[in-house]
Order: C-alpha cells, then sequence, then structure tokens
C-alpha cells in the first residue's frame, strides 16, 4: 500500500480485518517498525477522534508524530492554482507541500468539502495535491468525499459484533442543524458494499448521495421499513448532494431521529455513529446510552485502523 484513501487502497476486506484483528491483540508487536520515522498529521479542519487515534496509531508503531493545526499557528494556505495571491493567503501549497514532505515520512491529511463547488469537491482538489506534489505516503484523515479510516473501524466493528455470518446493516439520515458534508455516508457505503452483507440506506427524498456511491444499492425511502429485522443501525446527517441544494440543509425532520420505538422494529440490533453526535437530533439518550449502543468501542477501533493502515505502509516503505 503506497496512499490510503479508499476501500480499494486496502485489498481484500477479510484478510484487511485479519491484520486489524492482529493489530488490536497486539497493539506494541511492531514497536520497532516506525523507527526514525515520522509522520506528520495535517488538519485544515477540527478533530478529536481522527487527531488522537492516528497520532496514538504511529506511536505504537514508534514513529515521531508532528501535528499541524492549519488555523492554529500556521500560515494561511492557498489551494487554488494560477490565482494573483493579493489577499491573506501568503503561502501557496504548491511550495507548502514538497516542504512539508521533505520533513516527514508519512502524512495525514485532513480536509472536509468547502461546498463552494461540487466538482471542486469530489474531485478532492486539496487531497490529490498532497498526493501528487509531496512524494510522501498520503493517508486520508477525511477528505471532502470520504473517510476511509472511519469506514474501516466501521467494518472492524461490525465484525466484532454480528451474530450472524451475513447481517442486516442500515445507513439512515437523521437530522442535524448544520451542513455536514456526504464523506462518512458515502465512505460506509463504498465499504458496506464491498461486503457480502445485507445493507440497506434509507433516507428522505431529496437527500440521495451521489450515484457513483450508491449504485446497486437498496435504497428505502420509509426509515420504519428500512429497520425492519436490522442487525445494525448506523445513524449519521449529511447535506444535500443533487444540485441546485448540494451542500444545503433541506430538511431537519425530527421525525427521523433514532428511537427506542425505531430500535424495537430491529432485531436487536447495535446502534452505531461516528461521533461527535448531536443528542435528541441524531439518536435520543435513551438509545445512545443504551445497552445496544457500541459508539465507544467504534471510537476506539479508530486507533486500531489506522495502526493497520500505518504499519502496511511503513512495509512497503
Amino acid at each position: 500500500m503506497r496512499h490510503f484513501t479508499c476501500v480499494n487502497d486496502i485489498g481484500d476486506l477479510k484478510e484487511a480485518v485479519k491484520k486489524a484483528q492482529y493489530v488490536k491483540q497486539n497493539p506494541y508487536a511492531d514497536s520497532a517498525l516506525g523507527k526514525n520515522k515520522t509522520m506528520l498529521l495535517i488538519f485544515f479542519n477540527s478533530s478529536l477522534r481522527t487527531r488522537l487515534s492516528t497520532q496514538k496509531a504511529a506511536l505504537n508503531l514508534g514513529m515521531n508524530a508532528i501535528v499541524l493545526d492549519i488555523n492554529q499557528g500556521a500560515w494561511k494556505l492557498e489551494t487554488e492554482l494560477g490565482v494573483v495571491m493579493d489577499s491573506d493567503k501568503p503561502e501557496h501549497l504548491l511550495e507548502a507541500i514538497p516542504v512539508m514532505g521533505s520533513y516527514c515520512d508519512i502524512i495525514g491529511v485532513r480536509s472536509f468539502a468547502r461546498f463552494e463547488s461540487k466538482d471542486d469537491d469530489y474531485s478532492e482538489k486539496i487531497l490529490t495535491q498532497f498526493i501528487k506534489y509531496s512524494g510522501r505516503p498520503v493517508v486520508s484523515m477525511e477528505a471532502a468525499t470520504r473517510h476511509p479510516l472511519q469506514s474501516f473501524a466501521d467494518l472492524i466493528t461490525i465484525e466484532e459484533y454480528k451474530k450472524r455470518e451475513r447481517p442486516k446493516v442500515v445507513l439512515t439520515w437523521a437530522p442535524h442543524p448544520k451542513s455536514l458534508p456526504q464523506a462518512v455516508p458515502n465512505s460506509f457505503v463504498e465499504w458496506m458494499k464491498a461486503t457480502d452483507y445485507e445493507f440497506v440506506i434509507t433516507h428522505p427524498h431529496g437527500y440521495e448521495l451521489s450515484p457513483s456511491f450508491t449504485e446497486g444499492c437498496t435504497i428505502e425511502y420509509d426509515q420504519k421499513k428500512a429497520f425492519e429485522g436490522a442487525d445494525f443501525i448506523y445513524a449519521k446527517n449529511w447535506s444535500a448532494f443533487a444540485d441546485p441544494n448540494y451542500g444545503k440543509v433541506i430538511s431537519m425532520d425530527k421525525s427521523w431521529t433514532v428511537d427506542k420505538a425505531k430500535m424495537d422494529l430491529t432485531d436487536n440490533a447495535f446502534f452505531m455513529h461516528c461521533l461527535p453526535v448531536r443528542r435528541n437530533m441524531i439518536v435520543t439518550d435513551e438509545v445512545i446510552d443504551g445497552p445496544n449502543s457500541i459508539v465507544i468501542p467504534e471510537a476506539a477501533n479508530r486507533v486500531v485502523s489506522a495502526q493497520t493502515v500505518l504499519k502496511e505502509i511503513l512495509l512497503n516503505l
């Protein structure tokens, strides 16, 4: 593995899960693998789990970890090509990226969709520039269209908790007061499609994800019907994808909040969410605090997914 940006980079999923299980059981077995290696974690957006888990994963492998928050203590970076730099951005990514690359061995990048241009977001302009100009392996710590470290952790979690070989997994939209990217749901769809699970997506009309991700998926607009017999409920908000509403909140319908009555329709399903979560918007207290909530083990597996990915990259340096 050279770069990690999507499910296609991980190889065979069953083998990847086995490697993750080994890492989880033996977190310090490869502590010498990253000796004298440095990982640079670059954040264009805020983070809690991604920052801590990826940094911890690097340390477990014996690597040095440098964290750079672009919005705190760094020059504002120009990301557009061919512009006259007469605004408040004194440095361009074209110079900044190769300089960053000269200081490290692996680069992690977190950069959300901006909702200014669908074409720019879905072409992954920032992530692509790091891959092109850094000269280093690049790990996506969430980009405009995908969050592969989260999705890998989600898969690890489902494999740990599933009660039957082919569980029914439901991705459900839920209300939120702010415009959120489609990266997590896009990525979750992509990873679930790569499994043999029974997979259903449910959301209100107008919240269809990009067909490039959902092609071939079962989409059910009746949330209660989608929940019937489910083994896992993965709740997540996302903003509209289709024009002219790209990046907008077009509904805050609280009837889509995941509550106990809906969970009672499932086959005693586990509740999942990537966090942070808006309580009593996305999910009620009763559900997220209930015995079938696995959001904390799911978050803990972020270290496992990151460490598994970094280990594979180090083995190929």
